[in-house]
């Protein structure tokens, strides 16, 4: 291997390095409030006036909130990041992420400062929305500018890897908690531990980010004399870009982290009950992921996505039902909840490859930054809010079946306009 070649591979492992970090951060704090989102309502929004279910919606309507500062964390950092750059950008989006993951670890509860607590809870998270809203359309930017034509699924992919990541180390933290402490030890101060480790993890993101180097994408298009892209046309690309990511969304944080919730209000499961069985959701999340961003750089996009989105649709009801007949095993619920992870892996995997082969490189990092965002929050931010609701009103324990299989029908449709060889292409400047 020329020393040339060289350099590039040690550029191309440290942009998946810098991109992935920032990422894991954020789905791992993510993470960490859905699973302890039954702790976390009792904490900062019960009252003596308010019930247990009611409190837990208001801990989802708080989730759901953030998820709708995303799309303008999306905007405001996209438009930053696509003008002065994709390194300077996610430096700062970082730091904000870092900080304010921290302070949900220090934040006085419901029982110290009374109705100031949900409030202040609910500012954070708005903070931890925007920086999460700058996070993925600039880590996707440096992961797939950076890589060679031939592999984009695959570097695109490790973005989507370490949610899974961070997801499996939020619920492993939060099972190792439930283990060894105690009922009222965990409810005083363990639910805080997961969130202070935000401020380390931060520590080392932010020293590799600064060791980061800009792409060259984006240092091409800044050299030219370049005019805008055409608003019109990024506008339909980031509508259909909602259409094609809405069934990963809503299946996505269904499975993932809406589950322990549901399994333990609906279904009646223990906390480490629930937790056991979303670590194995993300388990088979995270197992397939990988080869499916491998494999769409071979046969494209389209086909593994599509397979990814349709399997959802047919498997939603039968795994839901497998999981609420009081006579099938523990060994067979836990395969449920591995292949529902499974499958949603299949869309993930070639998702941020997909999206950044939307968009030219001047309006890449805004374009899918506000895709994504959008569609997380409305079909993942809110899905904890209306699958809890609509189980209140409807005492139907099927409404997570729905919810996905409706949401991965309409993204079948969509991503069925996905181009064959899409995959083959260069970025587009």
């Amino acid at each position: 291997m020329s020393s040339t070649a060289r350099v590039e591979v040690r550029v191309d492992r440290r942009s998946l390095v810098a991109g992935t970090v920032g990422n894991f951060v954020e789905w791992y704090e993510f993470g960490a409030y859905g699973f302890f989102a039954t702790v976390i309502a009792a904490n900062f929004f019960s009252s003596t006036s308010t019930s247990d279910a009611e409190s837990l919606i208001k801990t989802y309507a708080s989730f759901a909130l953030a998820f709708f500062f995303r799309p303008i964390g999306a905007a405001v950092f996209g438009r930053l990041g696509d003008r002065i750059g994709r390194r300077p950008t996610l430096i700062l989006v970082l730091l904000l992420m870092t900080g304010s993951t921290t302070l949900i670890g220090v934040l006085p509860t419901y029982a110290t400062v009374g109705a100031a607590a949900p409030w202040l809870l609910t500012l954070v998270r708005a903070l931890q929305g925007l920086s999460a809203g700058g996070e993925f359309g600039g880590a996707v930017s440096i992961m797939t500018e950076f890589a060679p034509k031939t592999k984009r699924g695959l570097y695109g992919a490790w973005q989507s890897f370490t949610v899974a990541l961070g997801l499996l180390a939020g619920a492993g933290l939060a099972a190792v908690l439930a283990t060894t402490l105690s009922k009222d030890a965990l409810s005083d101060w363990g639910w805080r531990v997961p969130f202070l480790l935000a401020l380390p993890l931060g520590l080392v993101a932010l020293w590799l980010r600064l060791r980061l180097a800009e792409t060259p994408n984006f240092d091409r298009v800044k050299e030219e004399l370049r005019e805008p892209a055409d608003k019109a046309e990024v506008a339909k690309a980031i509508a259909l870009g909602i259409g094609r990511l809405m069934g990963w969304s809503a299946a996505g944080y269904t499975f993932l982290v809406v589950m322990p919730s549901y399994l333990q209000a609906t279904l009646h499961a223990t906390f480490q009950q629930a937790l056991v069985a979303t670590v194995l959701a993300n388990l088979g999340f995270a197992v397939s992921i990988m080869p499916a961003g491998w494999l769409s750089d071979r046969i494209g996009r389209r086909p593994v996505m599509v397979t990814g989105a349709a399997l959802v649709v047919v498997l939603a009801f039968p795994l839901m039902n497998l999981l609420q007949d009081k006579g099938s095993s523990t060994a067979a619920k836990g395969a449920a909840v591995f292949v529902a992870g499974l499958v949603v892996g299949l869309m993930a995997g070639p998702g941020p490859a997909m999206l950044a082969e939307m968009f030219p490189t001047r309006a890449r990092y805004t374009g899918l930054g506000l895709a994504y965002s959008l569609s997380n929050a409305v079909f993942s931010g809110s899905a904890g809010l209306i699958i809890t609701e609509l189980i209140k009103r409807t005492h139907n324990v099927d409404i997570p079946a729905y919810y996905v299989a409706v949401t991965s029908a309409v993204s079948v449709l969509a991503l069925l306009t996905l181009r064959g060889d899409d995959h083959r292409r260069e970025l587009r400047d």
